[in-house]
């Protein structure tokens, strides 16, 4: 259902409202219903335009305007047309005439009228035949000018508007009946283009109801118009430039008003005031093809008392405007992409109307050359595109092109753009073209003519074979392409440019080499099994040796511009000394000085202590493995630092399950308190941890950007919840929840005879041994070596 902006729905309930009162509180009908036509030509000087490709009238222009009723019409129409000048200055008599439709003379049958000087608006009426006709219409239009400005206004405006949803609907069904595979990109360049609201879910579907859904609801599709200022609501998650959606727009010489802020006009007046025994009045939408304005109704008219009277608008009577196209993106184009599409945005209504038409575009070489080549919109291309082929080599390099056309009966001057065309030029590199590195990724800019016009770049390495590598464009005359040469050798390289519009690849030659590594530092904290270096090409690295100590690598990783490599003392030794003597792949030492650093921060754990938290109603399980931390409790736990060393306030303590899968720092002043310059204690609540952490659980004292060793600090058990259990004829049982979390249970300490429990259990109840004592002995999933007792009430 297609739904006008509020004061169009006012409109329609107003027209309701002459026909069936009380006002009725539902929404108004769709505009679907066809109504009769016109035939309308437009003479400006010496040029007439059908009504379709008319944007505004002009003071002096000739109109020739005829009813399009079919050949039985038996109704007779009286066909009225009234100028208006504004809302407080009423038009005078002679500026409302007539044409009795169904006379056989053309005089007498159509109106033939010139725009009068002061006019603004412009409105038309078919009016069932009725005596007094003319003076009523007159007195109306006279009486309140005002109301049939704001008429003539929305009316003409929501034509508008539905020129857009017809455009987008009739572009969804085609494509529907022809290849609806197509619609997952199609109907977001509609949208763009159009301004129409896109429901992204509808692409999701399957192909056979993407038309459908995206159709739905085509009351809230139309969006606000830049160029036309849309009266509808503004909609959140448009495809807009919501700058331009708050733009104020001139109405007719009315002033500026915009819909977005504002006043919500209560139009169901405009028509209720002019109500009387004779006639009603009828808002209609109308359609332009041709010559031709369809009329669109909401309700059936009615030829009984009283009598409906159609209303329709024609185009604000005033300068002409233009739409101020602008260009998509500010990246020049390849002139020679077949389908070549000059990309615009900001005027829907090339795609939706006629007003812009023998549009052409206007390419003009460096060498002052020029051709003319006829473009056409379309609208699921999101641009012009030409309707020509471009003649054969008549153009390359920079191209200048401009759009130009007519909108209505005025000039019209569109954006220009960049086009380029591969002129045979060479390619060459930058400077990093001169260092490429093997054993890594390198980035290399290439220049060259018609960097636009690059479809693909080959590489070839020292072995011949030829790898596609990636590329992008660079400013206007050139691409960066991306070499992979990680497992590449050291040699020549070359790259082949490909162009549309060339049929020879354009070449250039590089030459790829092994650097040797670069060592900055050389790192040794005292006491460490390991030493950190950092520098350039790391992995040529083989060993390392410190005095009698031999190291090897042990983990190599990338920050920012620079490697840095572990290297650990194979046997376990603290390595000691002043320098390192540094083994590459290829034979060659180096000798680089050892940056001594301090001890990194250590302590050792000395205490610990559980705090049960809130299990009110559940079964205790309890063990003497002073290990295991359960998760429902809390632990507090006291650690002392290392030998010759101290602790400070600001000292933090980091604790990980032992795949490192969970973190949590335990912060120094709140979670972690010192009981004297060498002793801290702290508390952790494994929940911190998250509801999937178990198994052991590890620590290390964190001093800034500075981590200790990582040592053992208990075993995290999840606990099942046990409400109860009992025996019954059928034997024994425990219920409660995430009994899952139970790897067996059995009815001694020694877990003979125990029942197992699978991984993937699910029920309440489980089928247990027979306790001894009312006790029972569990194995829990996350330690199934520690034995947990349950003491059962009898």
């Amino acid at each position: 259902m297609f739904r006008f902006p509020r004061p169009l729905m006012a409109l329609a309930l107003a027209a309701a409202a002459l026909v069936e009162s009380p006002l009725c509180a539902a929404d108004p009908a769709p505009f679907d219903l066809p109504g009769p036509g016109l035939r309308i030509m437009v003479t400006r000087g010496d040029k007439s335009l059908p009504i379709a490709e008319v944007p505004n009238l002009a003071t002096g222009d000739r109109l020739t305007i005829d009813a399009d009723l079919p050949s039985d019409q038996r109704a007779r129409y009286i066909l009225f047309s009234a100028f208006l000048s504004g809302a407080t200055n009423p038009p005078p008599k002679n500026w409302v005439q007539s044409a009795e439709t169904w006379k056989s003379k053309d005089k007498d049958r159509r109106l033939t009228l010139t725009v009068p000087k002061g006019a603004r608006q412009m409105a038309l009426f078919l009016v069932p035949e009725t005596g007094g006709a003319s003076g009523t219409i007159v007195d109306a239009v006279r009486d309140r000018p005002g109301e049939f400005v704001r008429a003539v206004q929305d009316l003409n405006q929501a034509s508008l508007d539905r020129s857009r949803l017809n455009a987008f609907v009739a572009a969804i069904r085609a494509q529907e009946n022809s290849h609806p595979e197509f619609l997952r990109t199609l109907a977001p360049a509609l949208s763009n283009s159009l301004a129409i609201k896109l429901n992204p879910d509808c692409l999701a579907r399957v192909i056979e109801l993407q038309a459908a859904c995206l159709l739905e609801n085509r009351d809230s599709l139309v969006l606000a118009d830049i160029h036309s200022s849309s009266m509808t609501d503004t909609l959140i998650g448009a495809p807009t430039d919501l700058a331009l959606q708050l733009s104020y727009t001139r109405e007719a010489g009315l002033g500026y008003y915009s819909p977005y802020i504002g006043v919500i006009r209560d139009i169901a007046r405009v028509f209720g005031a002019f109500g009387n025994p004779q006639f009603s009045y009828l808002p209609t939408l109308a359609t332009r093809e041709g010559d031709r304005l369809s009329l669109l109704l909401n309700a059936a008219p009615s030829f009984a008392k009283p009598k409906s009277v159609l209303v329709a608008a024609m185009p604000a009577i005033d300068a002409s405007s233009p739409p101020r196209l602008r260009v998509t993106g500010d990246a020049p184009l390849c002139g020679a992409r077949p389908a070549l599409v000059l990309p615009v945005e900001g005027a829907p209504l090339i795609y939706s109307t006629a007003f812009a038409r023998n549009m052409r575009v206007s390419l003009t070489g460096a060498n002052g050359k020029t051709i003319d080549v006829p473009v056409r919109a379309r609208a699921d291309r999101g641009g012009y595109v030409l309707t020509e082929p471009l003649p054969a080599g008549a153009l390359s390099g920079k191209v200048t092109a401009k759009l130009h056309g007519e909108w209505g009966f005025d000039g019209f001057e569109g954006p220009s753009f960049t086009l380029q065309f591969p002129d045979g030029g060479e390619w060459r590199a930058g400077d990093a073209g001169q260092s490429l590195v093997v054993g890594r990724d390198n980035a290399v800019t290439l220049s060259g003519p018609a960097a636009a016009c690059v479809t693909g770049v080959t590489m070839r390495g020292p072995g011949g074979t030829a790898q596609p590598v990636p590329f992008t464009l660079r400013g206007t005359d050139g691409v960066t392409v991306t070499l992979p040469l990680k497992n590449a050798r050291a040699g020549e390289i070359r790259l082949e440019v490909q162009q549309i519009g060339d049929s020879t690849p354009r070449s250039v030659s590089l030459r790829a080499y092994s650097p040797a590594s670069r060592i900055d530092t050389v790192t040794l904290a005292k006491g460490d099994r390991f030493v950190t270096l950092t520098g350039q090409r790391l992995d040529e690295i083989s060993g390392v040796e410190v005095g009698d100590v031999r190291l090897s690598p042990d983990g190599l990783t990338r920050e920012e511009d620079s490697d840095r490599l572990v290297a650990t003392a194979a046997d376990g030794r603290v390595p000691d000394g002043t320098s390192a003597k540094i083994r590459l792949t290829d034979g060659r030492t180096l000798s680089v000085p050892i940056t001594p650093a301090p001890p990194r921060p250590a302590a050792t754990l000395i205490a610990r202590s559980l705090t049960s938290k809130d299990t009110a109603g559940a079964v205790a399980l309890a063990t003497r493995d002073e290990n295991v931390l359960p998760d429902n409790n809390r632990l507090t736990f006291s650690v002392r630092a290392a030998e010759g060393s101290r602790l400070a306030p600001t000292d933090a303590i980091e604790v990980a399950t032992g795949d490192g899968a969970a973190t949590v720092l335990l912060e120094g002043g709140r979670d972690v308190r010192l009981s004297s310059p060498d002793i801290a204690v702290a508390t952790l609540d494994p929940a911190r941890l998250g509801p999937a952490a178990a198994g052991p659980l590890r620590y290390r004292i964190v001093r800034g950007a500075i981590k200790g060793d990582w040592t053992p600090l208990a075993t995290l058990v999840r606990l099942p919840r046990i409400d109860g259990g009992g025996c019954e004829q059928n034997g024994c049982w425990l219920e409660g929840r995430d009994l899952f979390l139970i790897d067996r249970v059995a009815a001694s300490a020694d877990m003979a005879g125990a029942v197992g429990v699978s991984p993937g259990y699910t029920a309440a109840r489980l089928a247990v041994p027979s306790a001894r004592d009312g006790v029972l002995y569990v194995a829990l999933r996350d330690a199934p070596n520690v034995v947990f007792t349950m003491g059962l009430k009898s």
